[in-house]
């Protein structure tokens, strides 16, 4: 089915990207654009308070479990079936379809495997060990969401069998990368997809973030936020994002989800992140900004030196936020590599 805006009627209410000059741009100001000085500043300057220990330490910190995907045989009748690869990478089964958000199966989020921002906790299976996959999602074209490797795996492995959806500009990416079924989608576009228990909706909204892969591409593709939205459930991937006012405006229009994945990692400095990534307090506001019933922790806990802060603090402060608020501490956690639970 072709994609639609839908709510007309009320689409200026929404917020929608700017497009210049054949490069997108934040429409909010929330937003400050990351400047070279500001990345120099940032490489040169910081200091590694990661604190991460050996193997045996993680293990138990931060353990890797080996996933049954015999579950997966069948799609819950009730909830969400969730399974945490790492990083942004998340396994989702609900409604009839089961489908993969910014997958990363590689060793190194990188141009290449040669060298580059490296994992130290290893993905709990390998694509082939998957069980069948209907959907991908992906957010943006940065290297730790969207992995040639993987995606060329995933292609060798589903065909044309896998369906993608993308946000604006990426689709010749994909195509190029070998993927048949691409779906490109700007912010409030929807598709229809066919599910075997019926047709559940694939909704590209905003994220606070930008794109780039060379030298050269710097926001010549769109960044995004889904919702996917079954006949019984819904839920809410954020991807990347700042903290911005449209998480408010998801939360009025979709809302509420029964369950969304939230970036809780990466944050430090926060004079330097601050607009492209939220911090855990800011995770807290778009799980109550987006009426999430359950929110789990993303982007975190995988990948060495995207940021400066201690390793296990990204869970600790989700905590210390519920708390201060006096939100349930079941209703955003964090969960292990490898972990399938029902939401």
């Amino acid at each position: 089915m072709a994609a639609s805006s839908g709510h007309d009627s009320d689409s200026e209410e929404f917020s929608k990207p700017i497009f210049h000059n054949g490069r997108y741009q934040n429409p909010w100001n929330t937003w400050r654009k990351p400047t070279v000085g500001g990345l120099l500043k940032f490489i040169v300057t910081r200091k590694d308070r990661s604190g991460i220990p050996k193997k045996e330490v993680l293990d138990e910190t931060l353990p890797v479990l080996k996933p049954d995907f015999s579950v997966f045989n069948s799609s819950p009748e009730t909830g969400i079936r969730h399974l945490w690869i790492g990083h942004a990478s998340s396994l989702l089964q609900f409604d009839g379809i089961t489908v993969l958000t910014d997958p990363i199966f590689s060793e190194r989020c990188s141009p290449t495997q040669w060298f580059g921002t490296k994992r130290f906790r290893p993905v709990p299976c390998t694509v082939e060990e998957l069980p069948r996959v209907d959907c991908v999602v992906i957010s943006h074209n940065h290297y730790d969401h969207l992995d040639y490797g993987t995606v060329s795996a995933l292609n060798a492995k589903f065909g044309v069998g896998l369906q993608w959806f993308v946000p604006m500009g990426l689709k010749q990416w994909m195509s190029q990368s070998g993927c048949q079924n691409v779906v490109e989608l700007s912010w409030w576009e929807e598709h229809v997809y066919p599910g075997p228990d019926g047709d559940v909706r694939f909704v590209c909204t905003p994220s606070q973030h930008w794109s780039k892969r060379t030298a050269i591409d710097d926001n010549k593709t769109l960044w995004a936020s889904w919702c996917i939205l079954g006949h019984k459930h819904k839920f809410h991937f954020v991807g990347d994002s700042g903290y911005c006012e449209a998480f408010k405006q998801i939360g009025k229009r979709y809302g509420p989800f029964h369950l969304s994945t939230i970036p809780i990692g990466a944050y430090c400095p926060r004079d330097f992140l601050s607009p492209q990534h939220v911090d855990p307090e800011h995770a807290v506001d778009i799980h109550v900004d987006l009426q999430s019933q359950t929110s789990i922790g993303i982007h975190w806990g995988t990948f060495k030196m995207l940021s400066c802060e201690h390793y296990l603090e990204p869970r600790e402060k989700v905590k210390e936020e519920l708390e201060k608020r006096g939100l349930s501490p079941t209703a955003f956690v964090t969960v292990s590599h490898g972990k399938i639970q029902v939401f």
